[in-house]
């Protein structure tokens, strides 16, 4: 089965509209996750042992990582039996409601324990979107791009996750300069996503369902059952994607979330000194992700997947070495090479993973694999990490729990392999250099 071809101009829409949205998921994601390491664990998790509202707090931060599950299941049936564009808009709205709704929270002090319940509650919402959300978009941006630039257009998707962080990281720097972030400070960069929602809808309003999915349908091949079939012929794939995210969920959390705990009561450093330094330090991951997607479509994917993933084997000791100078140089330069390979390893992953499913059944078994993987990496790295600081007093086992993540990440793309593209060429974007 061939796809036709979108034109241009839809090429462009279908990447702005999943940028736009991947950026606000990731927005939402971040803050919530800066808010659970600075200030929820006070308003929402209040109790005598601070190590324990801490651990709280972080837990309330994994909840969303394994409500993402029910999502992709929810969502990846629907996507792949009416399509991309229906659910991503679906989706797109749910996320923005339910961060909009932390924003309006009262806190324990307020109501109880009616407020870590509802800010749980408002979590799974988070957690239930974002399922769907990630996989459509880059099925969205993927499957209108041209073969042969599908590892650079893929990227640009992942640039939205650390557009989203920066833009997140931005808005909480300014309320903590404002010394109020606790009061209602730290309501603001939740409110402000209704503003992001409205912009990414009125994109994605304007792109057209993509014309493999159109194929789909054309040849009455869609699915009645999409997940049954899908571990019915792909459960090994679907385990190995899983197994493939570990290595950079890890790594993205434990930089992103963790850091700011790790600043805080291992190096004494207060959060707008830890941001000051992550920030500049995020520009790294904007720059290298189209660097390296462009690079594999020349050189192919897997390639650069498991070069990262094996840079990232060794980085974390690298990273939490330079931390610990606690001298500002140094500890961006930690950040940056960190990065570089969170970079390398990420930038593929549209193009890849999305290669190894079949277009019927792509949208679930993205977004399963996908979002079952984010759960034994992302979900569970911070506490785990906090857990291995309170019980050993130093980083190396950390970095040692960062590394084991990326080795598993580098044994599963010694096995995923990528079937020969449906025209019965190989796909030069997943598995071939480009002929000069």
């Amino acid at each position: 089965m061939t796809a036709t071809t979108s034109t241009p101009r839809q090429r462009r829409k279908a990447a702005v509209a999943s940028w736009i949205g991947t950026t606000i998921e990731y927005y939402d994601y971040a803050c919530y996750g800066i808010a659970a390491s600075l200030v929820f664990a006070d308003l929402f998790f209040p109790a005598s042992d601070p190590l324990v509202a801490t651990l709280l707090s972080l837990s309330s931060f994994a909840v969303g990582y394994v409500a993402r599950p029910l999502g992709a299941l929810i969502f990846g049936h629907f996507g792949d039996r009416v399509g991309r564009r229906t659910i991503l808009i679906v989706t797109l709205v749910l996320m923005g409601a339910a961060t909009f709704v932390i924003g309006v929270l009262p806190t324990y002090d307020q109501i109880g324990v009616a407020a870590p319940a509802l800010l749980i509650a408002a979590r799974i919402l988070q957690g239930v979107s974002a399922g769907g959300e990630y996989g459509g978009a880059i099925l969205m941006t993927v499957e209108h791009s041209e073969r042969d630039r599908r590892g650079f257009f893929g990227s640009l998707v992942n640039t939205g996750t650390t557009a989203g962080l920066l833009l997140a990281n931005l808005t909480f720097l300014l309320v903590l300069d404002e010394g109020s972030v606790r009061s209602w400070g730290w309501r603001i960069p939740f409110l402000l996503s209704a503003v992001l929602v409205v912009v990414g809808l009125a994109l994605r309003l304007a792109v057209e369902e993509t014309p493999e999915f159109d194929e789909v349908k054309r040849h009455q091949e869609v699915r009645r059952l999409p997940v049954v079939d899908l571990f019915r012929t792909c459960w090994r794939t679907v385990l190995l994607v899983a197994l493939g995210i570990v290595g950079a969920g890890t790594t993205f959390t434990m930089a992103t979330v963790f850091s700011l705990t790790y600043g805080k009561s291992g190096l004494g450093l207060s959060g707008d000194r830890m941001l000051t330094i992550l920030l500049p330090a995020i520009v790294v991951v904007l720059v290298c992700v189209p660097l390296f997607g462009r690079l594999s479509d020349r050189i192919g994917v897997r390639p650069v997947f498991m070069g990262g993933a094996a840079a990232l084997i060794v980085l974390p000791f690298v990273w939490f070495a330079l931390l610990d100078t606690r001298q500002y140089g140094w500890m961006l330069l930690g950040f940056g090479l960190l990065f570089v390979g969170y970079a390398a390893n990420y930038a593929v992953v549209p193009a890849y993973f999305s290669a190894v499913f079949p277009s019927a059944v792509r949208f679930s078994g993205l977004s399963i694999a996908f979002t079952s993987g984010l759960i034994i990496s992302n979900a569970i790295a911070p506490a785990v990490s906090q857990s291995l600081l309170a019980a050993t007093g130093g980083w190396a086992s950390i970095a040692a729990y960062m590394a084991g993540a990326s080795l598993v990440t580098l044994v599963a793309g010694v096995f995923l392999r990528v079937p020969e593209a449906s025209a019965g060429e190989p796909d030069r974007s997943v598995s071939v250099a480009r002929p000069e």
